[in-house]
Order: C-alpha cells, then sequence, then structure tokens
C-alpha cells in the first residue's frame, strides 16, 4: 500500500506579509517549501498538496475594485475570484514542484485541480466573522459602498482591539 502525505500551505507561506507580491517573490516562497518536501517523496509518500489562498484572493478584489473604479470593468463576485485564486495558485506550485523534481532528478506526473466545495450558509462561523480578505476601508467608504453594492462591513480591530476600519463580510456565491 502507497503512503499517502497531504500538505496544506497556508496563503501565508506562498505570500509573506512584508513582501509586496511579486510572482518572484510568490515562486521562490513555493519553491522553498517544495524543496523541503522531497524527503518524503523520497520515502515513498504520494503528496497531495492543498492552498490557502486569502492574501492572493485579497489581492485579486482589490484589482477587481480598481479595475471597476478606473475602467468601469465589471467586478467579479467573490467565488470567481476565489476560484481564479486556486487556479493560479495552483498553476504556480504545480511549475514550482516540476521544478524541483526536474533538480533532484524525480520523475513524478503533477496535477492542478480546481474544486468547489460547498458551505452550509447557516454556518455559525458567517455570524461573526474574522478573517478579513482585500481591503481595509474608512467610515466614509463603508458607507458608501454599503449603499451601492448592498455590502455588509464588519468593524476590524488589530491585536490592541483598536479600531481599525471595516472590511468586506457578505459572500456574494450562489
Amino acid at each position: 500500500m502507497k503512503k499517502l502525505a497531504v500538505i496544506a500551505f497556508g496563503g501565508n507561506a506562498i505570500l509573506r506579509e512584508n513582501e509586496s507580491g511579486t510572482i518572484e517573490q510568490q515562486e521562490q516562497n513555493a519553491t522553498e517549501t517544495l524543496e523541503n518536501l522531497v524527503h518524503l517523496i523520497n520515502d515513498g509518500y504520494e503528496l497531495v498538496i492543498t492552498h490557502g489562498n486569502g492574501p492572493q484572493v485579497g489581492n485579486i478584489l482589490l484589482r477587481n475594485d480598481a479595475g471597476s473604479q478606473l475602467y468601469n470593468v465589471p467586478a467579479m463576485p467573490l467565488d470567481i475570484c476565489v476560484a481564479d485564486s486556486q487556479g493560479g495558485i495552483g498553476y504556480m506550485i504545480e511549475r514550482m514542484m516540476r521544478n524541483v523534481l526536474n533538480k533532484h532528478g524525480i520523475k513524478k506526473n503533477v496535477i492542478t485541480m480546481v474544486t468547489l466545495v460547498e458551505v452550509n450558509q447557516n454556518d455559525p462561523a458567517f455570524q461573526n466573522p474574522l478573517k478579513r480578505i482585500g481591503k481595509i476601508y474608512n467610515k466614509t467608504e463603508t458607507d458608501r459602498l454599503a449603499k451601492e453594492h448592498n455590502w455588509v462591513l464588519n468593524r476590524q480591530q488589530n491585536t490592541k482591539t483598536v479600531f481599525k476600519g471595516w472590511f468586506h463580510l457578505r459572500f456574494h456565491c450562489k
């Protein structure tokens, strides 16, 4: 029987807080992490790699907002932005994994899959979301966005519970 290891990359493992988020930075971070998995492959494990996408989908939402404001490009809903990030991150991880495998002379197939996950809209976690994605808005922006888009925004606090701004809560998934 083959051994299987499921590896979860957090979104912050690929795009670190102190980085601007260039593709070169994300590829380097992914490569460094993937290098640490070579020993598992050499020990006979098959790998399934999953990933988070918080910072990346936040950047996609910012691009959405800028495109809408500057060029009247229709903004995409959150579920499409998440799928966009899944495909892009998966593609990047697959490319970097192929490079790492080639470097170590390992012949393995690598595939990327984009998945659809159904969540219960009544899940209690939706009542008080704590993890922000996207931009933090000031009170004026919050009032305008809530009115224009029928968004529900929540107050963001830092670790000292000092008010920082508002962020978008309502998901547009159907």
